[in-house]
């Protein structure tokens, strides 16, 4: 039989299963998607218990077929989803959304003691970003739903908790805890000190390349302790390269610069900057958008609007004349002109276009130039990055590509020749239980 590594890689919409040779080929998968449920809010969630039931049927059915012999499982999710157990190490909540509506007003007095908003988001590299960052889920969901609160034991971030079904051990990792969660003190590379206040325990974070030996229907089976999605994708290039930055792309659109050695700054906070970690513990300066899903949203929009298929955008033949006049006009239909917090299609924009192609390159030239601002505001000040690696859906998108190179001529756009990175980048750290 084939040895093989397994990796889980839960997105927002696509959750799937990948199964990496010797030579980190990709030689199985397969994909799902499932309808969100509600959580007892009335918000809409992920359907946990079906993706739990879905990943431990994968995983069986490779075993009984025969084919592959896994060897590792790993595990590549979204960010910002915690999971509570209770003293029995059972699940005791939804999956809540991140999406869900948190208001920071609720947390003033948090912030305060803690020395401010822009004190706290620097200490911390996380913009106040409400529900996305997970210590501020903790405390809304201690505030906010005290008799559960009592029953919490445990709480793990998603990658961990996947890895906890098939090992039962209670982890944490650099990746989960570094992206955006308000509980990391970055000044001090450790927890923050409020956790201890508020009484929280978290565990100890580990490194990426540790895994426990579980036996999964009757095989030992090395499990690994799971990543953040963003952070796991760049682990493929760091292997080859240095002196990049990687555009990971999809519904976040997030510029990452593993080599910057310069301090967060409020000015970059305040601009959507922040700080991942990779799974050794290293800072990774990161300009964080939400632009894939307002081109998700619009893409179906101007569907809607010209009567045309959803996915004319892909058909569309690169127009470089149009990408000079839009550049030359630099007008501004879509998006805003500071930090977007409106994630919804405006149809009644549309009405300013004559054609689908118009349309749909004014979106992606206002994407594009928010995009090539996050680039800059991550990039040191005697630092000159001349490659930009991009990963996800949008590098095959050639209307991009063309106007990241037209707004910032100086730099070199790389499609990475992998695919998957994320999954990737969870099978390269089992390489050594091959």
């Amino acid at each position: 039989m084939k040895k093989v590594i397994a990796v889980i890689d839960i997105g927002k919409t696509n959750k799937k299963i990948f199964l990496f040779d010797e030579s980190f080929k990709v030689v199985s998968q397969n994909a799902i998607q499932f309808k969100e449920i509600m959580d007892e809010d009335g918000f809409a969630c992920d359907d946990i218990e079906s993706i739990e039931n879905w990943i431990k049927s994968e995983i069986k059915k490779v075993q009984d077929l025969g084919q592959f012999e896994i060897k590792a499982i790993n595990f590549s999710t979204h960010g910002a989803s915690l999971i509570y157990l209770d003293k029995d190490g059972k699940r005791m909540a939804p999956l809540y959304n991140y999406l869900k509506p948190l208001d920071i007003e609720d947390f003033n007095d948090f912030y305060e003691s803690q020395g401010g908003v822009e004190e706290f988001s620097r200490k911390t590299a996380s913009p106040a970003y409400g529900m996305l960052n997970t210590g501020l889920q903790m405390l809304w969901f201690k505030n906010s739903k005290p008799e559960q609160w009592k029953q919490v034991d445990a709480i793990l971030h998603y990658p961990q908790y996947l890895s906890y079904l098939f090992t039962n051990k209670i982890t944490a990792d650099f990746t989960s805890v570094g992206a955006h969660t308000a509980t990391w003190d970055f000044d001090n590379m450790q927890y923050h000190n409020w956790l201890k206040d508020e009484n929280i325990q978290l565990p100890e974070p580990c490194k990426g390349n540790e895994a426990v030996i579980s036996e999964i229907n009757g095989d030992q089976i090395a499990v690994g302790t799971g990543l953040h999605d963003s952070s796991s994708s760049i682990i493929p290039i760091l292997e080859n390269e240095n002196d990049f930055v990687l555009l990971s792309t999809g519904t976040w659109i997030i510029a990452m610069n593993p080599f910057s050695k310069e301090t967060l700054t409020q000015h970059q906070l305040q601009n959507n900057c922040l700080c991942f970690m990779t799974p050794e513990k290293q800072q990774v300066k990161s300009s964080m958008q939400f632009l894939g899903r307002i081109h998700e949203v619009y893409i179906k929009a101007l569907s809607d609007y010209f009567k045309v298929d959803v996915n004319t955008h892909l058909d569309l033949v690169l127009n470089t004349t149009l990408c000079k006049e839009l550049i030359d006009q630099d007008t501004r239909v879509f998006l805003s002109e500071g930090i977007d917090t409106d994630f919804e299609a405006h149809p009644e924009f549309l009405q300013k276009f004559l054609s689908y192609e118009t349309a749909y390159y004014q979106l992606i030239y206002e994407i594009s130039k928010k995009v090539i601002t996050g680039i800059d505001l991550i990039s040191d000040k005697n630092s000159k990055i001349t490659d930009v690696y991009i990963s996800g859906g949008f590098n095959k998108n050639e209307v991009f590509i063309k106007f990241l190179k037209c707004l910032k001529d100086d730099i070199e756009i790389k499609i990475s020749d992998c695919k998957n990175e994320s999954a990737l980048g969870a099978a390269l750290l089992m390489k050594s239980y091959l």
